[in-house]
């Protein structure tokens, strides 16, 4: 189920991360705990990748085959707004 791997990828990150903590209570050398972080961040891009993967292929797809054009346009300005949020800093 894809939910399932979903979870494992999230808790997976979770002890990367309470790992990334460890190391800057420890005072870790800072190169090495930013390097951490950077793969706590990309680990979560691919899990939201997937989760917007799935979205895509079911919600989007049944909003744009179906009669509703109000519908079809929530959805679609949901993923533009995603997509906006994406590139806020």
């Amino acid at each position: 189920m894809e939910t399932d791997n979903t979870i494992r990828r999230l808790k997976t990150v979770e002890g990367h991360l309470r790992g990334v903590i460890r190391m800057v209570e420890e005072d870790a050398y800072c190169i090495d705990v930013i390097r951490q972080i950077q793969a706590v961040e990309a680990a979560l891009n691919k899990v939201s990748t997937q989760i917007l993967e799935g979205h895509l292929n079911s919600c989007v797809t049944t909003a744009i085959k179906g009669d509703d054009p109000k519908e079809r346009e929530r959805v679609l300005k949901e993923i533009t707004e995603v997509f906006e949020m994406s590139t806020k800093v």
